[in-house]
């Protein structure tokens, strides 16, 4: 019952935070029309959120189970809470770029903290790779959920208005009740405890040294070009819709949510695949699944023609074949994560947590800006076509990571690890 409950907060954290953090798409075309920022200074958002979270994880996660994993999610919790109030109130590009930093701070906490805990509660391999999949498939579930709660405080009628940011209103009270869970939660963090007579230099040391084994190195370089895949779909999409497919601002951060339901329905749904197929080959046909739409969804988007009585059964085809891309996406992010997690000591997740906290902040970063400037220079579809080059280039990493895996992992089996039959 005190881990259902724990499990419980853990998920609403993530629900919270997978909210904040994947607004940022929808924020960028409200201050585009706003603010009047262009698309390549909006794109800076990415980095106000994302270079946050690398350099604290990069400072923190290796000795933050000295702090505490409750303390730093209650801190976390607190920063943002404060920050989406600020949005209101003190409505300005300066304003959204603190509040973007505010997150990348608090979710460096907050993921590391998670992730460790998640550890820390499970009993074996079969349940971690089981709360895995259903932690980041809820985090999609929270993806999902922004672009409608967004939506609905958007007024398509008028692109100056700033109707939107009374949205933060009901986030600064979604995140002062999770903090109010968490508070009022019982940890045991024992299991963290870091050895006795190391100093923090040293435990800093300890998750440098991780870095530098193969199957580690190998593992936070796919899981970097992953996310920069993902973010640069996620983050310009709402855009995309917007300016490429002519659709209304509001229904094109609505659309969006067919993404996230992909990513969504296909992480809860892993966990099943993985248990009567090997990770591997799965993993090769999401890639090659990712190419496919990209090379057939998107010569659909080209010569669309404005019209102003679009609706949801007039749109574009390209609208709702172009989102599906999540679904080939969704195993390949939790995949990677339990095969490395599962493999390790309780007391190094938070030091590994760390180094796939920084390189999936570098990642999305990395995928926005680029995304932007080939937006803003060129055009919507060539930034889109460009996700062909790291998706090919995930697709040899996948080959090196389960080489590293099988020269290194100790004899263990990753295909077994992901569906907890190890």
């Amino acid at each position: 019952m005190k881990n259902n409950r724990i499990l419980f907060a853990l998920f609403l954290i993530y629900f919270v935070f997978a909210i904040l953090l994947n607004s940022v798409g929808t924020v960028i075309l409200q201050i585009i029309n706003n603010y009047g920022v262009s698309k390549s200074g909006a794109s800076v958002l990415e980095g106000f959120k994302d270079l946050p979270i690398a350099a604290v994880s990069f400072l923190i996660a290796s000795f933050l189970p000295r702090l505490g994993y409750k303390k730093a999610m209650l801190t976390g919790l607190a920063i943002v809470t404060a920050a989406c109030v600020a949005m209101p109130v003190l409505p300005s590009f300066a304003t959204t770029k603190l509040l973007f930093f505010c997150v990348g701070v608090s979710f460096a906490l907050v993921k590391v903290s998670v992730y460790s805990t998640l550890g820390l509660i499970a009993a074996d391999r079969k349940q971690h790779a089981s709360m895995m999949n259903l932690l980041e498939g809820f985090f999609m579930v929270g993806v999902l959920s922004a672009y409608w709660v967004f939506g609905y405080f958007i007024d398509s009628s008028d692109p100056l208005s700033r109707s939107w940011l009374q949205v933060y209103w009901v986030l600064a009270v979604l995140c002062a009740l999770t903090f109010a869970l968490v508070l009022t939660t019982r940890f045991n963090e024992d299991l963290a405890a870091l050895p006795e007579g190391r100093g923090i230099a040293q435990d800093f040391a300890a998750m440098l040294k991780l870095f530098f084994k193969p199957l580690v190195c190998v593992f936070v370089i796919t899981a970097f070009l992953y996310v920069l895949i993902e973010q640069s779909v996620g983050t310009w999409l709402p855009t995309f819709n917007n300016e490429i497919l002519k659709l209304p601002a509001a229904m094109s951060v609505q659309v969006t949510s067919i993404f996230a339901a992909c990513l969504a329905i296909g992480r809860l749904s892993a966990g099943v695949l993985m248990r009567k197929l090997n990770w591997y080959p799965v993993m090769n046909a999401c890639v090659i699944g990712m190419a496919a739409m990209v090379l057939l969804a998107l010569p659909l988007t080209h010569d669309v023609v404005a019209d102003p009585n679009i609706s949801w059964s007039s749109a574009p085809l390209a609208t709702f074949l172009f989102p599906l891309i999540g679904l080939f996406m969704a195993p390949i992010y939790p995949g990677i994560n339990s095969v490395m997690l599962s493999s390790l000591p309780k007391n190094q997740h938070s030091a590994m947590t760390g180094l796939l906290v920084i390189f999936s902040a570098l990642g999305g970063t990395t995928g926005s800006l680029i995304t932007g400037y080939v937006f803003g220079n060129f055009s919507g579809h060539f930034a889109f076509y460009l996700t062909l080059v790291p998706i090919s280039i995930v697709l040899i990493m996948l080959y090196f990571f389960k080489k590293a895996v099988d020269d290194g992992g100790g004899g263990f089996d990753p295909s077994a690890i992901i569906s907890g039959q190890h």
